[in-house]
This record gives C-alpha cells, sequence and structure tokens, in this order.
C-alpha cells in the first residue's frame, strides 16, 4: 500500500527548495563579495577625504622645526583650529621627544605639552613610518579610522625626523551608507529569490507533474489497474518516458492476461481432470493440489500446502525425496480400509528449467480401484466358471466311464447313470445360458420388451405358479427340490398399479428370488410376499424363514457365483448367477434390489421399481 506523501517530501518542494537555495547562496556570495569591495572602495576614499593637506604638513614640519616652542605651539592651534572636516574628530601634534605640541579637540588642551602614553605614536616617532587602524570606542559605540603619519623636515639632501601627527576620524557615516547598501541588496536578494522560488515552483511542476502521473500509472499496474494513460505533454526525455510507460502497461496487460487466461486454463485442467494432480516446489513442499487429489487422499487442499509430499502420500519411510527425483516408477499406493477399497497409481515426473535446474515435482494419481476390482472379479470369475463346470463334467466323465465300461448293459443301473448325465448336462446348460444373459447385459446388447402391465395381477400369477408346484407331487426339475410344507402369504395393496416391464425377465426375477427363498426356508416355512406403493416408486418384498445371510456377506449376495452355503448350493443345483441376473435386470428397468437378513432367523429381499401413475382408460384392442 502507498503511503501518502506529505509537500515537504515530494519532488515538487525539493526542487523548489534546491532552486531557492541556489538563488540564496548565489546572493549571498554576490552580496559578500559587493559589501566587501564597496567597503574597501568607501574606506578608501573616505581616508583620502580626511588625510590633511600637503600644506598642513608643511606648516606643522616649519613650526615643529623652530626653536620658539610657545610661539610654534600657538602656531600649530591656529593651523589645528583651521582644519575643516567634519569627519575628523581629532588631529593631535607630537614632536619627536613625544611632546603633545598641539590637539584640535578642546577637552584635551590639557595635554599639549605633556608626554603622550599612546604606543601606538611612540612606535611610528621610533621607526618614522605610517601607520593606521580601524578601531572601537566602547564609551560611545563608535568606530573611528585611526591614521599616524610622520613628519619629516628636508634639510639639503637629509630628511629629519620632526614629529608626527595623530588623526581620528569617525566611520559611521561610512558604515552607515555600507549599512543602508547592504539592507537594500538584502531586500532586493528577497524580491529575487521570491520571485526564483516562484519560477522554481513553476518549473519544478512542469517536471514533477508527469513525473507524478507515470507514479501514478504504475501504481494503478501494481494494483492490476491497466486502464489508464499518461498524457505525453512533449517529446523530449520526460515525454519519451510517459511513452514508455504507456507501451509498457500495454504489454503488461497483454501479459497478465495471457498469465491469467493460461491460469484459469491450466485450473479448468486440473479442476476437470479424473487424475489427481500434485506439484511440489524444489524442496518437496505441496504448492499445488486439484480436488480429485484431495478427494483420493481425503486430505483438504489447504492442509497439504506447504507439506511434503512424502507425508502428504504417507510413504515416508518407504521412500525420501532423493528416490522420487531420481527413480520415475510408478508407485501403488494401497488405501483400502475395512469400509472401501481405494488403490492409486502414483507417477512422479521433475520440473525442470532449460537450464537443468529441477524446480519441483509433479505426481499424478491414477485410481485404479476399479481396474484392480475388475481384474480380481474375472480372476475370480474365471476361477469361478472353471470350478462349476469341473464338477458336473467330473461326475458326467466318472458315469460315462462306467457305462463304458459295462454298467450300460445292467438294466437297472444303466437308466439311473443316464439320468445323472442328463441332469448335470441340463446344469451346465442352465448355467452356460445365464453367463450368456450376463454377458448380453454387460454388453448393453440385452433389450427390453416393455409393455404396461397390471403389476398386482401379475406378481400374483407368479405366486399362483409356486402354489400350484407346492401342491403338486409330479412337479418339474424346480420343485423335485423343494419341501411340499410350504406356505405363501400375500399382503398386496389394493389398489391397482400399472408399471411398464419386461414381463418374462420380471418374472424370471421374481422366479429366481422365490426359489431361494424356498430352498433356503426349513420345512414347514411362511413365505411373506409384500406389495405396496410408495412415493414415486413400487416395492416388492419377498421374506423367509430360513437360516438368513450373515452380515459379512450381504454386501456380496448379489456377486456372481457367490453362495452363503456353497455345498448346499451346489448339491440343489444352483448356478450362483440367479441374484446376479435379478440385480441386472432391475436395474435395466431403473429400480434397485437390496437385502436385510438376519442370520438365523431369514431374509427379506426387495424389489423397487419406478412408477407414475396412469391417467386415462385402460382398454383392451381387438
Amino acid at each position: 500500500m502507498n503511503k501518502k506523501l506529505h509537500f515537504f517530501q515530494s519532488i515538487h518542494f525539493k526542487i523548489a527548495l534546491v532552486f531557492a537555495l541556489l538563488f540564496l547562496i548565489t546572493f549571498q556570495i554576490i552580496g559578500a563579495y559587493f559589501v566587501q569591495q564597496l567597503k574597501r572602495d568607501n574606506l578608501k576614499t573616505f581616508k583620502q577625504q580626511v588625510e590633511l593637506s600637503s600644506y598642513v604638513d608643511n606648516s606643522l614640519i616649519d613650526n615643529l622645526a623652530k626653536g620658539d616652542t610657545k610661539s610654534a605651539n600657538a602656531n600649530i592651534r591656529d593651523i589645528l583650529e583651521d582644519i575643516n572636516n567634519s569627519n575628523v574628530t581629532q588631529v593631535q601634534v607630537v614632536d619627536t621627544k613625544g611632546t603633545i605640541r598641539g590637539d584640535s579637540d578642546v577637552n584635551s588642551q590639557a595635554w599639549v605639552g605633556q608626554k603622550t602614553t599612546d604606543e601606538d605614536i611612540k612606535q611610528v616617532l621610533y621607526n618614522g613610518r605610517t601607520y593606521s587602524k580601524l578601531t572601537y570606542d566602547k564609551t560611545d559605540n563608535k568606530r573611528y579610522y585611526v591614521s599616524i603619519t610622520p613628519l619629516f623636515s628636508s634639510s639639503g639632501s637629509t630628511n629629519t625626523l620632526v614629529g608626527a601627527v595623530y588623526l581620528r576620524a569617525s566611520l559611521e557615516q561610512v558604515y552607515s551608507s555600507l549599512s543602508n547598501v547592504t539592507v537594500i541588496f538584502f531586500s532586493a536578494s528577497l524580491i529575487a529569490t521570491g520571485l526564483g522560488l516562484f519560477l522554481a515552483i513553476l518549473i519544478s511542476r512542469a517536471i514533477t507533474q508527469p513525473i507524478d502521473e507515470m507514479k501514478k500509472q504504475t501504481a494503478r499496474i501494481a494494483r492490476g489497474d491497466y486502464s489508464g494513460q499518461v498524457h505525453v505533454y512533449g517529446n523530449d526525455e520526460l515525454g519519451q518516458l510517459a511513452q514508455a510507460v504507456n507501451n509498457l502497461s500495454v504489454r503488461v496487460e497483454e501479459a497478465q492476461e495471457s498469465s491469467e487466461a493460461e491460469r484459469r486454463r491450466l485450473d479448468s485442467v486440473l479442476s476437470h481432470m479424473s487424475d489427481g494432480v500434485i506439484a511440489t516446489d524444489r524442496r518437496g513442499n505441496v504448492i499445488i493440489m486439484n480436488e480429485t487429489a484431495s478427494e483420493a487422499l481425503n486430505i483438504d487442499a489447504a492442509d497439504a500446502d506447504g507439506h511434503s509430499i512424502l507425508d502428504t502420500l504417507n510413504i515416508r519411510g518407504r521412500y525420501t525425496l532423493r528416490d522420487l527425483l531420481e527413480k520415475h516408477d510408478e508407485i501403488i499406493l494401497d488405501l483400502s480400509d475395512e469400509e472401501h477399497d481405494q488403490v492409486l497409481n502414483a507417477y512422479f515426473s521433475l520440473i525442470q528449467r532449460e537450464s537443468g535446474f529441477i524446480s519441483g515435482l509433479v505426481c499424478v494419481l491414477h485410481d485404479v480401484t476399479e481396474q484392480k476390482k475388475i481384474d480380481r472379479e474375472r480372476r475370480q470369475f474365471v476361477s469361478n466358471v472353471s470350478h462349476e463346470l469341473r464338477t458336473p463334467l467330473t461326475s458326467m466323465r466318472s458315469y460315462i466311464e462306467a457305462l463304458n465300461d459295462g454298467a450300460w448293459k445292467d438294466p437297472k443301473v444303466a437308466p439311473n447313470f443316464l439320468k445323472v448325465t442328463q441332469d448335470e448336462t441340463d446344469r451346465m446348460i442352465r448355467m452356460i445360458n445365464d453367463l450368456l444373459s450376463l454377458s448380453r447385459m454387460d454388453s448393453g446388447t440385452s433389450k427390453l420388451d416393455l409393455e404396461l402391465v397390471n403389476l398386482n395381477e401379475l406378481y400374483n400369477y407368479i405366486l399362483d405358479r409356486f402354489d400350484m408346484m407346492l401342491k403338486t407331487d409330479n412337479s418339474s426339475d424346480t420343485t423335485e427340490k423343494v419341501k411340499k410344507n410350504y406356505t405363501i402369504k400375500r399382503d398386496f395393496t389394493r389398489r391397482e398399479l400399472w408399471v411398464e416391464i419386461d414381463t418374462d425377465k420380471f418374472m424370471q426375477v421374481v422366479d429366481n428370488i422365490m426359489n431361494n427363498a424356498i430352498k433356503y426356508s426349513p420345512d414347514g416355512g411362511v413365505v411373506t410376499c409384500r406389495l405396496l406403493e410408495t412415493h414415486n416408486h413400487v416395492i416388492l418384498s419377498i421374506s423367509d424363514q430360513g437360516l438368513g445371510i450373515p452380515k459379512k456377506d450381504v454386501a456380496h449376495i448379489f456377486d456372481r457365483f457367490f453362495r452363503v452355503d456353497k455345498a448346499r448350493s451346489r448339491a440343489q443345483g444352483g448356478t450362483g448367477l440367479g441374484l446376479a441376473i435379478s440385480k441386472e435386470v432391475i436395474e435395466m428397468h431403473g429400480g434397485k434390489t437390496w437385502v436385510d437378513s438376519i442370520e438365523g432367523k431369514g431374509s427379506t429381499f426387495y424389489i423397487s421399481l419406478p412408477y407414475e401413475e396412469y391417467e386415462g382408460d385402460l382398454w383392451d384392442e381387438n
């Protein structure tokens, strides 16, 4: 998130500040040089103005050279009184002995005739050189110019020092003039700096406005908004930079759209893949897991994110990350438990850059549970068919060999042997027919011949046949294996239920379930048959009082060749395919079959068929 800049932090202010400081520094340097030069010139001019004229100097020299001190002092006093210079505050004349011979200051007349105490005057008298200085008097807070000039008398070819003149002049006028000039210059500097600052702000604004617009555009690009464009103010460097930012915005938008489309395409592919996909970083930590992999491993993708793929697949201890990187063979993951079977094939491949650097690992999980189940069922089916066919074939071979060895000559034994051979042949034919029926249903070539049937009447008709068989001593192959003391109890709804079914196949289903109910029920048992209507369904049920089905076998009762009591079923001539065929037929009708059973108390088989109430008149077509 961008922090809001204050004005004093902005480049706009900084550029203006740089210009203002540049102006100030420039004016300060120019002002300092100008004031110093003006001061030197003014002081030079001032010194020239306060210097005594050569006439005065000659007059003083002449009087100092006289032998009459009193007369000379009077003349010197007159000469000093005649000096008319407002800047000169004091002129004092001293002879070579250091005696004050005259003073222009009225208040200092008492010092005339006494020795001077001024060391500067003594020094000038000693070395004969002119001395000047600027001094500040604290008593009156004024600045003064002091000049001490030696006086030489020319006599012949030699110059003789006869004294010195001490001159003190006030510099207030000079410094007052300098102060006025400085104030004027400072005021002008401030005005010029203000104007310069204003111009600097305008210039900096012209520079920073495109930069600010480019900053805002780049911030929008960072947020994913590529709609704006930076205004190009000119063809200079800033204009070229603005155009480059606009081009960058377009390129980034195109790249982002392409990347987003690619990401959506990848997400769509991963989401709709039937195989699970897991991607890791170069350390083997999960970074991507699609929904199929999450469901297959029963792990939430958010929980797996950042965790090692070894822990996610629960293969730590059997494999290391190096094994997965170096060996690309598939790994079988058996995730089966008591509630369900699940077997996965895990295929691994590397994510490598062109340089060869390994940046991750991809694991594809393929669910082979159904394939393993089919292979297992196929092997079991072949084994069951072989076993089921071997028993009657072995029996038939034994009887045929006995007949071939001469038993056919025995009129008592031969008919029985032939009868057994015929029964076993019929049994194999029934098994093969059942297998062909299942094969046609599996391949989808078996068709239903649907017709609208009153289910109440059809169900009663089927049960009437069993009632007839139970009361008949001379029965067919089906009733030879049943007992005579059975009772069929009927509990039907009185409402007529018209459904579209394949009558022949439906009768085969009920026959199969009824035969099982009769076979496995005790002598004298009751078989209860019910027919009722529920919401959009018709429910048929057949209950017996037989041995029941163990709880562990209930889920497999409709499997092919499955028998609860294998010895008894085979002895009764069953093929183990009746319930499997019944389930397939009902599912072809859009229905469902299931069983409830309590071991030792009997079983109840249910058939549910879709039902829509028929509206209209029913009639027979002649």
